[in-house]
């Protein structure tokens, strides 16, 4: 495993209003690219593609998705997740992202990487029979640019040692300890909003 290699994953449906944050901040890295031993793509709702990719021997991947945690629509969270437990069920469809990392447990014997979830607290979700729901609320959209600032922060750490702890990003945003749960929506510490 090549120690420097990083791999910064969008993911989320850009037809269901908030969850389009990870596809967006990808677009938005088009404009400020990350440095170039960085692969940075977006995954949309393609979990398998992404349990795939995750074995590709990359020391640290940051899943950039929307993910409801209890706090103010546009609050940044930064969660460690640690390795699935036995308790996971894989599936091969969907873009749960601790069933995606079950997956890739399940499909390779080599170690998954670090993985870090950048999430960003959702305003607009569909809701019963909304099927499509197009565009980020405003305080998501805003929280864009921010998640932009956030990986230009922490990728040069990790690229200098993998194992680093995640930086301090600032305001408004939560650092967690590594803790299963938060992928599952259970807040890992408090939150800063502003």
């Amino acid at each position: 495993m090549s120690p420097g290699r990083l791999l910064v994953a969008g993911v989320g449906n850009i037809f269901l209003g908030d969850d389009a944050f990870g596809p967006e901040v990808i677009r938005a890295l088009d404009r400020r690219p990350l440095p170039p031993e960085v692969r940075v793509r977006d995954f949309g709702i393609r979990g398998l593609d992404l349990a795939y990719t995750l074995l590709d021997g990359y020391a640290t991947a940051v899943l950039v998705d929307a993910a409801p945690r209890g706090h103010r629509p546009g609050t940044l969270t930064l969660i460690e997740a640690e390795p699935p437990h036995g308790t996971a069920v894989p599936e091969a469809h969907g873009m749960d992202p601790q069933k995606v990392l079950a997956l890739a447990a399940h499909l390779g014997d080599e170690p998954l990487p670090r993985v870090l979830v950048l999430a960003c607290e959702p305003e607009v979700l569909p809701r019963g029979d909304e099927d499509i729901l197009p565009g980020l609320g405003a305080p998501v959209r805003a929280a864009v640019d921010r998640a932009v600032d956030a990986l230009h922060t922490l990728i040069p750490v990790l690229l200098a040692d993998p194992a680093a702890p995640a930086p301090p990003l600032g305001r408004p945003m939560e650092s967690g300890p590594p803790d299963a749960a938060a992928l599952t929506g259970t807040a890992a510490g408090g939150a800063e909003d502003r």
